[in-house]
């Protein structure tokens, strides 16, 4: 089947705890164009939202919807990512240059960690992805940028790449030339203003802000 119709905003909905909170829920009720994985099925349609496109290996959907979804299954034959991964792929084949992702945390901690993990994959092959959960949001970064937040904000920042020199401004306690070479040495840090910037070079981040 030919996929003509794409339309943003694209979200991608793992198979973790689907979203309660307003942000993420918005964010699926606005959306333009739902890729769900396919062992989310049932927990969107439960929600009384519908998928635009199913994506991934089928071992986790339910026969009814194979059968009642049948027409906008695509199924994938790569064996070495996980349905996320597949589902965030088939978006980039088909035009998508911003992704977000939700249900993707929760249930399992591992999980969790991997997918989160993952955006900073991601973010070398999107314009702009970020994922959504019950509590904030995470961005990856892979160059120096100032980010949107407001005085009070609850922000933590994750290094992937090891003995990375980070600067930042407008965080209440300053990165200055730090490596944050354990994941909780950029935690529990807070916003002054509107925005803080994060500078550093060649290396990957990971951004979480609380709503």
């Amino acid at each position: 089947m030919n996929i003509v119709n794409f339309p943003d905003p694209v979200v991608i909905v793992a198979d973790g705890s689907f979203p309660q909170h307003a942000v993420p829920l918005k964010a699926l009720h606005d959306a333009g164009t739902i890729v769900c994985c396919d062992g989310a099925v049932s927990k969107l349609v439960e929600h009384g939202l519908q998928p635009s496109y199913i994506v991934g290996d089928m071992d986790s959907i339910a026969p009814a919807h194979a059968a009642q979804y049948a027409g906008i299954l695509y199924p994938s034959t790569e064996q070495d990512t996980k349905d996320l991964t597949k589902a965030v792929h088939f978006c980039c084949a088909h035009g998508a240059t911003q992704v977000t992702i939700v249900g993707a945390t929760g249930l399992r901690d591992d999980h969790s960690i991997g997918n989160i993990a993952l955006l900073a994959d991601y973010a070398a092959m999107l314009h702009r992805v970020e994922m959504l959960t019950d509590h904030g949001r995470f961005t990856p970064l892979l160059a120096s940028a100032t980010l949107e937040s407001y005085a009070g904000q609850q922000v933590s920042v994750f290094c992937l790449t090891p003995h990375l020199s980070i600067n930042s401004e407008g965080l209440k306690y300053p990165l200055q030339g730090v490596a944050l070479d354990s994941w909780w040495k950029g935690t529990l840090n807070e916003a002054l203003d509107k925005r803080f910037s994060l500078l550093f070079d060649d290396g990957r981040l990971l951004i979480f802000r609380m709503y």
